[in-house]
């Protein structure tokens, strides 16, 4: 896999969620940026999915994880800034479980700069895999 050109796909898809955020429901723009996001998408899983669906079994399964793998854009960031809050004020990521830390809520998280997967545990976050 090639990690230049997997940021720079995250780095646009990012980007690209940041415009949509920035925008009201009512914006004349809305419908065609959302429709740029999903075509961006699309892209990234076709051309990346199957490589970080391999990635996302073996975090998986270091965090000893029966969680259901999904598309690797339902993991992505919404910002660029590191904050992973997204607009409503909730945690960005998917939810998983973890036998290694029962009870403990935890998400996990495809963010840019460099391209990797990270685990939000409380206020803390941990690097599971980076791309090279």
């Amino acid at each position: 896999m090639n990690a230049i050109a997997l940021n720079s796909s995250l780095v646009a898809i990012i980007q690209k969620k940041e415009e949509l955020n920035a925008l009201d429901y009512n914006d004349a723009r809305y419908d065609d940026i959302e429709e740029e996001l999903h075509d961006l998408e699309d892209d990234f899983n076709d051309e990346f999915g199957d490589d970080l669906e391999d990635v996302l079994e073996d975090v998986h399964g270091k965090l000893k994880s029966d969680a259901d793998i999904l598309l690797p854009t339902a993991y992505l960031a919404s910002s660029l800034n590191g904050e992973h809050i997204n607009a409503n004020g909730e945690k960005e990521g998917v939810w998983i479980e973890s036998d290694s830390f029962p009870g403990v809520e935890m998400r996990l998280l495809l963010v840019a700069n460099p391209a990797r997967f990270v685990v939000l545990i409380g206020d803390q976050q941990r690097e599971l895999w980076t791309a090279e």
